[in-house]
């Protein structure tokens, strides 16, 4: 299938690709009603790119048969209003299966999350990819990288075998890192996400990235389309503007290592009634004292 098969899937990585989170019910399980109204939320806010299964839907905490059933509600609840990129990971026949149950059910791409495995080799990372893309020939493949040590040459290699390969979600903290990596790849033949949301996506779009991830933006749409919108017009002033608005939340959301990355965007959603601001472990709830500013913040934005 030729590249521009995919001209729908890469207008939607070029743009705010945002992961939803997963709400759960006061007995631990998901909560398909909330989650429902969330997804619903981010349509009505102008949304139009959503990640099932992403990190800030606790991807990795997660049953089989949870991952599928986030999958289906939020394919149900986007039909023609969304473009839904699929995160899959684990081992090869894990991600193979979860990619074509995605595919059944009308997915238009899937993001393959950086694979966990201690000892990843960089030829290895072009065979796991390979087999998971060849799987599901008619989608757009988007590999997650995390890794710094893998070299845009070997994206270049996996694209080479699997044309449906079209995106990187690219999440290096590094903007040199990643402006090299996208040059050794090939700049223009691939859509550029900057996998580490709104705080990196100014430097990153100056680099090259037409896109960027978003947990935020299940708190404050707006915001998000807010900074997107300047991206996209070359005003980084009026970018710098709302990076500086979501500061001190991404700063709350990355300390300790990302340890409450997850946690206080529940927060700020549990404060404005949306849902629960139950996480699984190895998340945690926000310690009393942090509450209260995460609520101040969210307020702010819903105002």
């Amino acid at each position: 299938m030729s590249s521009v098969a995919f001209e729908t899937q890469r207008a939607a990585l070029a743009d705010v690709v945002a992961i939803p989170v997963t709400p759960f019910a006061e007995d631990g399980g998901i909560d398909q009603d909330a989650h429902r109204a969330l997804l619903r939320r981010l349509l009505d806010g102008g949304i139009r790119t959503l990640t099932p299964n992403g990190n800030t839907g606790e991807f990795y905490a997660l049953a089989p048969e949870e991952r599928r059933l986030v999958t289906e509600l939020t394919l149900d609840e986007a039909g023609d209003r969304a473009v839904v990129l699929a995160g899959v990971g684990h081992d090869v026949p894990t991600a193979v299966a979860s990619a074509r149950h995605a595919r059944e059910h009308g997915a238009q791409m899937v993001m393959v999350h950086q694979p966990v495995h201690p000892y990843v080799s960089q030829a290895g990372w072009v065979d796991y990819h390979r087999e998971i893309a060849r799987s599901v020939p008619g989608l757009g493949v988007v590999p997650y990288v995390r890794n710094a040590q893998l070299t845009g040459a070997r994206l270049a290699e996996l694209a080479d075998a699997c044309p449906n390969v079209i995106g990187v979600k690219y999440a290096v903290p590094d903007a040199a890192k990643f402006a090299a990596f996208a040059r050794d790849a090939g700049l223009d033949r691939f859509v550029w996400v900057a996998g580490l949301a709104e705080p990196y996506a100014p430097s990153y779009f100056s680099a090259g990235a037409t896109g960027f991830t978003s947990g935020l933006v299940n708190v404050a749409p707006a915001v998000s389309l807010n900074m997107i919108e300047a991206l996209r017009s070359g005003d980084y002033p009026a970018a710098m503007k709302v990076w500086e608005q979501i500061r001190r939340f991404e700063e709350l959301r990355a300390a300790g290592g990302s340890a409450n990355n997850v946690t206080v965007v529940k927060e700020a959603l549990a404060s404005l009634g949306l849902c629960r601001r139950d996480v699984r472990p190895p998340s945690r709830h926000l310690p009393e004292e942090e509450r209260a500013e995460v609520a101040a913040i969210a307020a702010g934005w819903s105002a």
